[in-house]
């Protein structure tokens, strides 16, 4: 009997040899998602709209205009279309088509700090300079020329003064077709220094002050570059 209880006593239990490694769970937690990720998918999602059709839509398919056309021409597409609607009297149209246009106003003013918004899609200087207007809308605003633009002026004055050169008479007509080239220059650039187009259009789908703006913009191409020949010929 007390050689059966000691026997007990001094049994060894069998040892498993189980390594750390394998009793270890190895539990994988879901990657957070980034903030800069997040801002960048719902910036995505608010210019182009999401699934979601409760309150979420695409702007730029109500309007019926693609998301690179420049901001002046999806105002007149929204103009001309809300117009229709309201003839034909269509007020579910037109509340879409509202709504689609200050979903497109508030992206660019959340984005008009930037310039660029979608690859070459540049934002409206109306809203991109909204609180720096000028103290007088008609007197001169200060205006820094492009690169593009200065190697254009550079080649039209190089071809005049080597026709000049080449012939040896500063006549008359070198004179008078380098003022109408940089007429055509100024009458283009002045393009986007325009006052912001009116909201009547007719039933043709034109803006009447058109003509108007153009006549004026012309106006101001001549008297400038005829000002600076009157200019330069008194010195």
């Amino acid at each position: 009997m007390a050689l059966a209880i000691s026997n007990i006593l001094h049994f060894h239990y069998p040892k498993f040899n189980i390594s750390r490694s394998q009793i270890s769970t190895s539990l994988r937690f879901p990657k957070r998602t980034s903030w800069n990720n997040r801002l960048i998918i719902s910036a995505s999602a608010s210019a182009a709209g999401s699934s979601n059709p409760n309150g979420d839509f695409n702007p730029y398919e109500i309007i019926g205009v693609s998301p690179i056309e420049k901001f002046d021409t999806i105002k007149a597409t929204y103009t001309k279309k809300k117009k229709e609607a309201e003839i034909k009297g269509d007020e579910e149209t037109a509340s879409k088509l509202e709504k689609a246009y200050d979903k497109l106003m508030m992206a660019q003013l959340s984005n008009r700090k930037k310039g660029v918004t979608f690859g070459s899609f540049k934002v409206s200087k109306d809203i991109k300079y909204a609180d720096k207007q000028p103290i007088i809308p008609w007197g001169p605003r200060f205006a820094k020329s492009s690169e593009n633009d200065v190697r254009i002026n550079l080649a039209i004055a190089a071809a005049f003064t080597a026709w000049i050169v080449v012939t040896r008479s500063a006549d008359y007509k070198p004179l008078q077709f380098l003022a109408f080239a940089f007429v055509y220059r100024l009458f283009e650039k002045l393009k986007s220094f325009d006052s912001p187009k009116s909201s009547t259009i007719n039933e043709d789908g034109e803006d009447p002050g058109e003509g108007l703006r153009m006549g004026k913009r012309l106006l101001r191409s001549l008297a400038l570059v005829f000002g600076c020949v009157a200019v330069s010929s008194l010195v």
